[in-house]
């Protein structure tokens, strides 16, 4: 990725990221750290530190000045306090640097230094910045080192790049000692100028990163991340992402931090389903699964075989996979015969496959046994082995099933991995072996699981048309349910007829001449059902009349009852400023509150989309038709949620919110019995 630096022959992130010249201005001990990291570490390049006093610093001579450079250097640490570094940036822009890190904080995360940032980003101009309130970058494959602390990673000729927010929680996964291979380590800070996405894909064009993982507070831009998803892809790179913002607490520390905008998880889950980008819940299972896609790249499905020496092995490794929706193909009876041949008849052959331990000192019997289960139609192979400690024990029986794993991956061309179920009896040493030989080892069970999950969903989505995006409202207002649905009817969704009436007797008029049944609602009501402001199955117009006296309403909405009810969902969209237009599929009517289901996209989305959707909810065996009882008009419910999309695209500026709730799924039609629009109110 190195090339010469001369301005203009290489991107400007890359000139930043992979240096051949750093300048480091400023002399306190963070500035003394990043010249001492570049040193220990065998950075060729030159290291012009700065500082307007001192001769030297960590041992190396410096500079009076920034224009008392000898050249524009590709990058600069600037470690001096915020005032200072807006001054600096804009000199280092003027002389043609390649970037800076501006490691000072009290910008615009702490609420009162929004101006200064402005005045940075007019000082930086086209200059790639990282941060303000940025630890830097850690290149450990051009063992380069803007990074004004102590970190625990070792140089690499390949690995995984990663991105996050957090410099302090970027320390901790240098320190990790699970054998990822981590080639990249960068901190994105207030992401200013320069966000996640962009810094992703500039490091996805090194040919030596082999996949990427961003830990997310906050999107930096949509249309950004799209872009880094789309190059991925190209690249046959997968992406993966730990993100913050599943709690109201974790949304609030987010932008907390950050002062970027966290956004509704609901939209940031269908955001990363749509784009193929896995995602993972906690650090440990974001480590295991980049190093499962540094070995393997992303899986084609979340077929697994599984092995261990012990039953109770094999019941955990069941359990666990299927808390994360993993497969186990079940093994042919030929299969199981000719296991049975190599490892006895105290065995019961199944997967996952308890193959006992007195095979292990017939090296033969257990490759064979190895490649019986890898042969299976799977994406990995996962063997449970937990190694022994060195210092106490006798490891030579476990090197032999290591060797017999490499003789089986050989012979089967399949994917590999070995499980400890504690990550403590993983030795490191062991696992750098394992990458080596090009076999995953995974520390905890769980943690290899959620991994295979994530990686198959990592291959998974391919859904770029651009996402739906709209001016977010002014000044929002609530349309009445009567022009909710009228708006909504122009675009195809079918309502019952209904009209509005004043009073009890004009209400009862009005029902006999739209035929009964028919359903009363008292009009102004948000929540009809709780204030007793809903009338069903009225088949009078004596009913109409008492119901409507009943009401603490003078204004009633009297509609035609829909009677053919097979199911109720429930079509919500929101606008997230975040991720775009959030499109929701939920149980419909009183099921809404009380289940917890529901499928969330990006609008838009296509038919085929919005049908699988449909499939993955608890209420799809009730439109399919529940106990012999009839299926609901699949059609007719993709109209309707394409009918609700197709507003939102004619209406997409000013819309806040949107819901239909229920859309009754008959066998022949969806029917929107109540909707609402929250929207800016433009007036000619």
């Amino acid at each position: 990725m190195l090339v010469d630096n001369g301005i203009g022959q290489m991107s400007d992130l890359t000139r930043l990221l992979s240096p051949r010249s750093i300048a480091v201005i400023g002399g306190g001990a963070w500035c003394r750290a990043v010249v001492e990291q570049n040193r220990k570490a065998g950075y060729t390049g030159h290291i012009w530190p700065v500082h307007p006093t001192r001769s030297e610093i960590a041992g190396v001579a410096t500079y009076a000045s920034i224009s008392a450079l000898p050249a524009a250097p590709d990058a600069a640490f600037v470690g001096i306090n915020r005032h200072a570094t807006v001054e600096a940036v804009r000199q280092l822009q003027h002389m043609g640097a390649g970037g800076a890190v501006c490691f000072a904080s009290g910008f615009e995360e702490t609420g009162d230094g929004n101006d200064l940032q402005e005045q940075l980003l007019d000082a930086a101009d086209e200059m790639p910045v990282l941060g303000p309130n940025c630890y830097g970058f850690l290149n450990y494959l051009d063992n380069t080192m803007l990074w004004p602390d102590q970190h625990g990673g070792l140089g690499v000729k390949q690995g995984v790049a990663i991105v996050t927010q957090s410099s302090n929680i970027a320390i901790n996964m240098t320190m990790q000692n699970r054998g990822l291979p981590l080639a990249y380590m960068v901190t994105a800070g207030n992401q200013a100028q320069t966000g996640l996405s962009k810094i992703g894909k500039a490091l996805l064009q090194d040919p030596r990163v082999t996949a990427l993982g961003l830990h997310i507070e906050g999107l930096d831009d949509i249309i950004d991340f799209e872009a880094l998803a789309v190059e991925a892809r190209r690249l046959g790179k997968p992406i993966i992402v730990l993100k913050v913002g599943r709690s109201e607490s974790a949304r609030v520390a987010a932008l907390t931090h950050t002062a970027s905008l966290a956004g509704g998880d609901a939209g940031a889950d269908a955001l990363f389903r749509r784009l193929g980008v896995g995602r993972v819940d906690t650090l440990p299972a974001f480590i295991e699964t980049l190093k499962l896609l540094h070995v393997t790249g992303a899986l084609p499905s979340a077929n697994i075989a599984s092995l261990s020496c012990s039953g109770g092995e094999a019941g955990l490794m069941a359990d666990h996979a299927e808390r994360h929706q993993l497969q186990f193909p079940v093994l042919s009876q030929q299969r199981k015969d000719k296991l049975s041949a190599l490892i006895g008849p105290l065995v019961t052959p199944s997967n996952p496959l308890d193959y006992h331990t007195q095979i292990w000192h017939d090296d033969e019997a257990l490759v064979e046994t190895f490649c019986l289960m890898m042969d299976l139609p799977v994406a990995l192979t996962l063997i449970i082995i937990d190694f022994p400690r060195n210092d106490r024990c006798n490891p030579d029986d476990w090197q032999r099933v290591i060797g017999a794993c490499a003789i089986a991956r050989a012979r089967t061309g399949g994917n590999l991995a070995l499980v400890a179920t504690m990550p403590e009896n993983m030795p490191e040493e062991i696992a750098f072996q394992l990458v080596e030989m090009s076999i995953v080892p995974f520390c905890g069970l769980d943690e290899a699981c959620a991994a295979v999950r994530c990686a198959a969903d990592a291959s998974a989505g391919s859904q770029f048309k651009t996402i739906l995006r709209g001016r977010a409202p002014i000044c929002a207002q609530t349309l009445s349910e009567k022009a909710s649905k009228t708006e909504l009817a122009q675009f195809g969704l079918h309502i019952p007829q209904s009209e509005l009436a004043y009073g009890s007797i004009s209400a009862a008029e009005t029902a006999k001449a739209i035929g009964f049944p028919v359903v009363l609602k008292g009009d102004g009501f948000a929540h009809k059902t709780e204030n007793g402001a809903v009338v069903v199955n009225l088949c009078s117009t004596a009913q109409v009349e008492m119901a409507a006296n009943a009401m603490q309403a003078d204004k009633f909405l009297i509609e035609q009852q829909v009677t053919d009810n097979v199911a109720e969902i429930l079509v919500g969209v929101v606008h997230d400023p975040a991720h775009g237009f959030v499109l929701t599929l939920a149980a419909g009517g009183v099921l809404t509150e009380l289940v917890a289901d529901r499928q969330s996209l990006l609008m838009p989305a296509s038919e085929t989309m919005i049908e699988a959707a449909l499939d993955k909810l608890k209420i799809a065996s009730l439109i399919k038709g529940y106990r012999g009882n009839p299926p609901a008009d699949r059609q007719s419910i993709i109209t309707a949620v394409l009918a609700v999309q197709s507003y939102v695209e004619a209406n997409a500026d000013g819309l806040q919110e949107l819901e239909v709730n229920p859309l009754i799924c008959g066998q022949h039609r969806a029917v929107a019995a109540d909707a609402l629009i929250i929207r800016e109110i433009t007036h000619d």
